[in-house]
């Protein structure tokens, strides 16, 4: 019941979803998300889950539905009626519109110290069968940075598949804190290409990486940086960066080489 006849806060939303839900029904995905503390991700309509078999009392307000997947054991302690941040973060990249949709928020919630990536991972194996599941989990081994060396195995396959030139992985470097390793290194090209885990956007490690990056560039090379997570929705994008560098830097196709195979759009699938 709203007692006066201004705008209703967020938080007074969150509520009347709720009781509108009826006695069982929690916010769900990014909904339990925001009412947990998450930041800078709207929310355009509250949802709301109530188990299998409960009425449903429908609203054009609120998207309350019955799922499966309802358990008492996923609500939060304590606070309004909502599944646990690793619950609902997994929940939100199942549920949610897109792929980049997915990604983004199942690093937000880590990145924001909503949870942890191993939370994430352990709610992620309870999903038997789901189009997104892959993507959940691939995401979630980025989070934990499990992937890192997975993801340059996969990039110099996928190099080869678009006949482009294969660099020598691992290059050690010595800089004024000692040495460090490049991930990728076209020494005839001049190019250096980073493979970037979660790990890269926090805070301790964006200065080490920037003092770095300006290293090599101060010595000759060109630097690229391919992110994992935009890896896995951005393939063609990323690669089309590498060729256009190393055609700066000299490089040039074999002349029986097919062009049509190297920009043949395909989806990246990361071996597991």
């Amino acid at each position: 019941m709203c007692l006066h006849n201004s705008d209703i806060s967020d938080v007074g939303h969150q509520w009347a979803a709720v009781l509108q839900g009826g006695p069982r029904a929690c916010l769900d995905r990014e909904s339990a998300l925001v009412a947990g503390g998450l930041e800078r991700y709207d929310v355009r309509r509250h949802r709301v889950s109530v188990p299998r078999g409960a009425r449903v009392r429908r609203s054009r307000l609120y998207d309350i539905r019955q799922t499966r997947r309802w358990e008492a054991a996923d609500l939060a302690p304590s606070g309004i009626p909502r599944t646990r941040p690793d619950v609902a973060g997994v929940r939100a990249a199942l549920w949610a519109d897109s792929d980049r949709q997915a990604v983004h928020v199942l690093t937000l919630v880590v990145q924001q110290g909503l949870t942890t990536a191993e939370l994430l991972g352990t709610q992620a194996l309870r999903i038997r069968r789901d189009r997104r599941r892959r993507l959940v989990h691939e995401t979630i081994l980025d989070l934990l940075d499990g992937a890192r060396s997975l993801g340059e195995l996969d990039v110099v396959r996928e190099l080869r598949r678009r006949h482009l030139p294969v660099p020598t992985r691992q290059v050690v470097r010595k800089g004024r804190d000692g040495r460090y390793y490049l991930d990728l290194y076209w020494e005839e090209y001049a190019l250096v290409l980073e493979i970037d885990g979660i790990h890269h956007t926090w805070a301790t490690n964006v200065v080490g990486d920037a003092l770095r990056q300006n290293s090599l560039v101060i010595d000759g090379d060109r630097v690229l940086r391919m992110p994992l997570l935009g890896l896995r929705l951005e393939p063609d994008a990323f690669f089309r960066q590498v060729e256009e560098a190393l055609t700066i830097g000299g490089w040039r196709p074999a002349r029986d080489q097919p062009r049509d195979v190297i920009r043949t759009a395909q989806p990246f699938a990361p071996s597991v």
